[in-house]
């Protein structure tokens, strides 16, 4: 069990901007097409996270000329190069599936407001 655990700490990415449930993200994937590599940035809500370890999982959510899509990354791959938060939401729940009923401003997450430390 410890060289399975050994495997899996060499393969955890050191650091990852820490984001929670509800925060508005840009994951900064890279796609290869051919011989060529690009960077393509999908911005959205972050509406589930699963597993822990190196196995962790996160769904994002976005609208895309009215159509909801969703993508799970993988947070510990290489081929996702970073995961940068844009904006924090204030949520209740750790999993918000009751996102894709809402349509419009109901589809919206507050956004979380910090009291600065003085």
């Amino acid at each position: 069990m410890d060289a399975i655990k050994a495997v899996e700490a060499r393969q955890m990415k050191d650091q990852v901007e820490p984001y929670r449930i509800g925060d508005t993200v840009k994951v900064h994937f890279r796609i290869v097409e051919g011989k060529t590599e690009r960077t393509q940035i999908y911005e959205g809500l972050v509406i589930a996270q699963k597993n822990s370890g190196v196995r962790r999982t996160i769904t994002v959510r976005k609208m895309s000329y009215g159509v909801g899509v969703e993508r799970v990354f993988p947070v510990h791959s290489p081929r996702v190069q970073r995961i940068e938060v844009t904006r924090r939401g204030r949520v209740r729940r750790a999993k918000l599936y009751y996102i894709r009923d809402r349509i419009g401003k109901a589809a919206k997450v507050a956004e979380l407001i910090r009291k600065k430390d003085s």
